[in-house]
Protein backbone atom coordinates (compact mmCIF):
# COMPACT_ATOMS: atom_id res chain seq x y z
CA UNK A 1 0.00 0.00 0.00
CA UNK A 2 0.75 3.61 -0.55
CA UNK A 3 -0.17 6.58 1.49
CA UNK A 4 0.05 10.11 0.35
CA UNK A 5 0.20 13.34 2.46
CA UNK A 6 -0.80 16.53 0.91
CA UNK A 7 0.13 20.24 2.17
CA UNK A 8 0.10 23.48 0.69
CA UNK A 9 -3.47 24.67 -0.47
CA UNK A 10 -5.26 27.84 1.17
CA UNK A 11 -6.81 30.76 0.33
CA UNK A 12 -5.15 33.76 -1.96
CA UNK A 13 -5.74 36.90 -4.08
CA UNK A 14 -5.37 36.60 -7.94
CA UNK A 15 -2.14 36.70 -9.39
CA UNK A 16 -0.51 35.50 -6.12
CA UNK A 17 1.31 31.49 -5.76
CA UNK A 18 0.80 28.65 -3.88
CA UNK A 19 2.37 25.53 -3.97
CA UNK A 20 1.56 22.20 -3.11
CA UNK A 21 3.84 19.26 -1.85
CA UNK A 22 2.85 15.09 -2.04
CA UNK A 23 4.45 13.22 -0.10
CA UNK A 24 4.40 9.28 -0.96
CA UNK A 25 5.09 6.53 1.94
CA UNK A 26 4.65 2.83 2.82
CA UNK A 27 5.74 0.03 0.61
CA UNK A 28 7.08 1.86 -2.34
CA UNK A 29 8.77 -0.53 -5.24
CA UNK A 30 8.23 1.33 -8.63
CA UNK A 31 6.59 5.07 -8.92
CA UNK A 32 5.48 4.99 -12.81
CA UNK A 33 3.86 8.58 -12.38
CA UNK A 34 2.94 11.21 -9.99
CA UNK A 35 0.48 13.90 -11.05
CA UNK A 36 -2.08 16.65 -9.64
CA UNK A 37 -5.72 16.75 -10.84
CA UNK A 38 -8.57 19.17 -9.74
CA UNK A 39 -12.17 19.24 -8.76
CA UNK A 40 -14.22 22.25 -9.08
CA UNK A 41 -17.61 22.23 -7.09
CA UNK A 42 -19.96 20.79 -9.59
CA UNK A 43 -16.96 19.54 -12.60
CA UNK A 44 -15.89 16.62 -13.07
CA UNK A 45 -12.16 16.06 -11.87
CA UNK A 46 -9.29 16.99 -14.19
CA UNK A 47 -5.60 16.52 -14.86
CA UNK A 48 -3.43 19.77 -13.92
CA UNK A 49 -0.19 18.04 -14.25
CA UNK A 50 1.78 14.70 -14.54
CA UNK A 51 5.09 13.89 -14.54
CA UNK A 52 6.56 10.75 -15.24
CA UNK A 53 9.31 8.26 -13.85
CA UNK A 54 11.56 9.69 -16.79
CA UNK A 55 11.09 12.97 -16.56
CA UNK A 56 8.06 13.85 -18.91
CA UNK A 57 5.82 16.78 -18.04
CA UNK A 58 1.97 17.04 -19.50
CA UNK A 59 0.32 20.62 -18.47
CA UNK A 60 -3.32 20.71 -18.85
CA UNK A 61 -3.51 23.73 -21.80
CA UNK A 62 -5.46 26.48 -18.85
CA UNK A 63 -2.27 25.40 -16.67
CA UNK A 64 0.65 26.36 -19.39
CA UNK A 65 3.30 28.74 -18.10
CA UNK A 66 1.57 29.48 -14.71
CA UNK A 67 2.08 26.22 -13.05
CA UNK A 68 5.49 23.80 -12.97
CA UNK A 69 5.47 20.32 -11.20
CA UNK A 70 8.58 19.05 -9.97
CA UNK A 71 9.72 15.81 -8.20
CA UNK A 72 11.93 14.67 -5.84
CA UNK A 73 12.88 10.95 -6.47
CA UNK A 74 14.72 9.97 -3.70
CA UNK A 75 11.67 11.78 -1.28
CA UNK A 76 9.28 9.90 -3.35
CA UNK A 77 7.62 13.71 -3.26
CA UNK A 78 5.83 15.29 -6.26
CA UNK A 79 5.25 19.50 -5.78
CA UNK A 80 3.03 21.88 -8.21
CA UNK A 81 4.30 25.54 -7.81
CA UNK A 82 1.65 27.43 -9.27
CA UNK A 83 2.06 31.11 -10.02
CA UNK A 84 -0.52 33.70 -11.10
CA UNK A 85 -3.70 32.27 -9.64
CA UNK A 86 -6.52 32.81 -11.31
CA UNK A 87 -10.48 32.62 -9.55
CA UNK A 88 -11.14 29.41 -12.05
CA UNK A 89 -8.17 27.99 -10.33
CA UNK A 90 -10.31 27.19 -7.48
CA UNK A 91 -10.94 23.55 -6.63
CA UNK A 92 -9.81 20.90 -4.83
CA UNK A 93 -6.54 19.39 -5.49
CA UNK A 94 -6.11 15.49 -5.53
CA UNK A 95 -2.42 14.59 -5.82
CA UNK A 96 -2.17 11.21 -7.86
CA UNK A 97 0.54 8.29 -7.57
CA UNK A 98 0.46 5.10 -10.29
CA UNK A 99 2.43 2.79 -8.42
CA UNK A 100 3.24 -0.70 -9.74
CA UNK A 101 -0.27 0.11 -12.29
CA UNK A 102 -2.30 1.04 -9.30
CA UNK A 103 -3.36 4.13 -8.65
CA UNK A 104 -3.30 5.98 -5.38
CA UNK A 105 -5.56 9.55 -4.22
CA UNK A 106 -4.44 11.78 -1.71
CA UNK A 107 -6.80 13.41 0.22
CA UNK A 108 -7.01 16.43 -1.14
CA UNK A 109 -6.24 20.32 -0.19
CA UNK A 110 -8.74 22.98 -1.40
CA UNK A 111 -7.25 25.86 -3.40
CA UNK A 112 -9.54 29.40 -3.27
CA UNK A 113 -8.40 32.12 -5.22
CA UNK A 114 -10.55 35.06 -4.55
CA UNK A 115 -10.71 37.78 -7.27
Amino acid sequence: QVQLVESGGGLVQAGGSLRLSCAASGSIFSINAMGWFRQAPGKQREKVAIITSDGRINYADSVKGRFTISRDYAKHTVYLQMNSLKPEDTAVYYCNVVHLESDYWGQGTQVTVSS
